[in-house]
């Protein structure tokens, strides 16, 4: 692997360094992405337990604001749930844009790597030939170990951003779908959690 590495030149390294941020990235955007994590079972249905008892107080509305992101939004509309309606879903539409942007923090990055990594293999490949060139017009082609070497810089460096830029963009778009359907989910709950409040709709 070292031998790849070194035959690539000082390319594979910005794009060694891409490949680990992306693997961080991933990784760690899977697990917060988790479902149960997001949006916790029966949130709603606590919250209008607590409520029907008269219970739902301060420190309540603090544990759900901390929970889980559905939480945040719900505390919101809680905080306001004795305002009108519209006052109440204002202030969780304002939390949960919030919300989403944290959600889809990093992706931009994911997505830029996505992008230049293979710019980064095809730079690679730019300098190898750049280097055959050179051989050629300095010993001829006499010499094929100086020409090979050029052109393995060139191939390893466009295989290495590839292998790269690939699984880059398939999770950026598996990750960004995520996002969306986690969203639309903290929708439902939040609406359904507004009209229940409202009396507009029965809990179920």
């Amino acid at each position: 692997m070292l031998e790849l590495v070194k035959a690539g030149g000082w390319l594979m390294w910005p794009i060694i360094a891409c490949s680990v941020i992306a693997m961080t990235i991933i990784i760690e955007r899977l697990w917060i992405y988790r479902r149960r994590r997001v949006l916790p079972a029966n949130l709603v249905a606590q919250i209008w337990k607590l409520d029907q008892g008269q219970q739902l107080t301060a420190a309540h509305i603090a544990t759900v604001r901390k929970s889980s992101p559905l939480g945040r939004i719900l505390a919101a509309g809680l905080v306001n749930r004795h305002h009108r309606r519209d006052v109440m879903k204002q202030a969780i539409e304002e939390e949960g844009r919030q919300v989403v942007h944290e959600l889809e923090r990093y992706l931009n990055t994911l997505g830029t790597i996505a992008t230049i990594s293979p710019l980064l293999g095809l730079l690679g490949t730019v300098i190898g030939m750049i280097k055959v060139f050179t051989a050629i017009t300095s010993a001829g082609v006499g010499n094929p170990a100086v020409l090979a070497g050029g052109i393995s810089e060139a191939l390893i460096t466009t295989a290495a951003g590839l292998s790269v830029a690939i699984p880059a963009v398939i999770f950026h778009r598996y990750l960004s779908g995520r996002v969306d359907k986690l969203v639309v989910g903290m929708e439902e709950q939040a609406l359904k959690m507004v009209d229940v409040m409202h009396g507009e709709r029965e809990n179920g």
